[in-house]
């Protein structure tokens, strides 16, 4: 008991950084970005927001792009990135497995909060959602990435799981990739269907490149779901409180106000697709949760999996006291 008190004592005399709590102040903050279309128009759009939190921050910031999600996941476990742009299924799995921790989100610059998880088909393929659902083995299917939400989570959560249909088992091949890839290869008809989301879309309509026009005009949309949150934005627990600080000052201030400068920040903003970032926590990642549970709840009752079936109502109605606690 003495020697607990002793080092208690000691380790309230030093900087919090020193009793494990937080890890010293980087000299690079690294900051992960999925690079969902291409990486060079992600840093095209990217580096000017990165330049100016460098300025607010007063050191570099670097930028770490990713063609998947189960990559920046990793660099985060791993403190090869300080604070990154994930979707919220991928969000979730960074505050399970990488220490990570919500501290802010995006805001739809629409004006209306979320966006929608689609299944889009070449336009006058004849193809319905009740055809994309025959499960005959005779399409071509574009997934997202294993940790997208709107790729991957939302189609098997809505869509698939509550059919008792299982992608594999339902189409001729199942191909993962990025929202873009995936939207010039159904245009194309080199797959018959995919997945998407109308933030993704509604991007590539903002390039006005010719061949993102001509793209979107060879598509349709047969399936919404409904509307998922905006995504977080996830730093590591461990940073120093220091830096979080700064973090947070300057993502919050980042574009509000009515001066040149502000309006100048809105239009990087925009490059990205967001208002101001607004504050957050881990209860943002509530309806992800859920989804993720229904999903299970919906695949163990099609198996026929009690345990299963029982484990994710557990979870369902844990959910719903967080929930509820957090509206009283």
């Amino acid at each position: 008991m003495i020697l607990r008190r002793l080092m208690l004592a000691a380790c309230l005399a030093l900087p919090l950084a020193a009793c494990g709590k937080a890890e010293p102040e980087p000299k690079t903050l690294n900051f992960s970005i999925l690079s969902a279309e291409s990486q060079s128009s992600a840093e095209a759009d990217w580096q000017p927001f990165l330049d100016d939190m460098a300025k607010a921050l007063g050191m570099p910031v670097k930028a770490f792009y990713g063609s998947n999600y189960t990559g920046l996941i990793e660099a985060m476990r791993f403190k090869q990135t300080d604070v990154g742009w994930f979707t919220n299924q991928s969000g979730l799995e960074a505050v399970r497995r990488a220490e990570g921790e919500v501290f802010a989100r995006s805001v739809n610059p629409s004006g209306v909060d979320g966006y929608e998880a689609v299944i889009i088909v070449k336009k006058g393929s004849g193809l319905t959602l009740e055809k994309v659902l025959a499960c005959d083995k005779s399409l071509d299917f574009g997934m997202g990435d294993a940790k997208s939400t709107s790729g991957t989570l939302a189609p098997m959560t809505y869509l698939f799981a509550p059919r008792g249909i299982e992608p594999n088992a339902c189409f001729k091949t199942v191909k993962s990739a990025n929202h873009e890839a995936n939207l010039f290869a159904v245009g194309a008809g080199v797959l018959d269907a995919a997945t998407n989301n109308t933030a993704s879309m509604e991007r590539m309509g903002m390039l006005g490149t010719a061949a993102a026009n001509h793209t979107l005009s060879q598509v349709e949309i047969v399936w919404r779901s409904p509307r998922i949150p905006e995504d977080p934005l996830v730093w590591r627990k461990d940073l120093d409180p220091a830096l979080k600080k700064k973090i947070a000052d300057f993502m919050f201030t980042y574009g509000k106000g009515d001066t040149e400068e502000a309006k100048r920040q809105r239009a990087i903003l925009a490059r990205i697709q967001t208002l101001p970032f607004a504050p957050a926590d881990d209860r943002h990642l509530i309806p992800v949760r859920e989804m993720e549970a229904t999903g299970a709840m919906l695949q163990a009752r099609t198996k026929g999996d009690a345990a299963g079936e029982a484990a994710a109502r557990a979870e369902l109605a844990k959910i719903q006291r967080e929930k509820a606690a957090g509206e009283g």
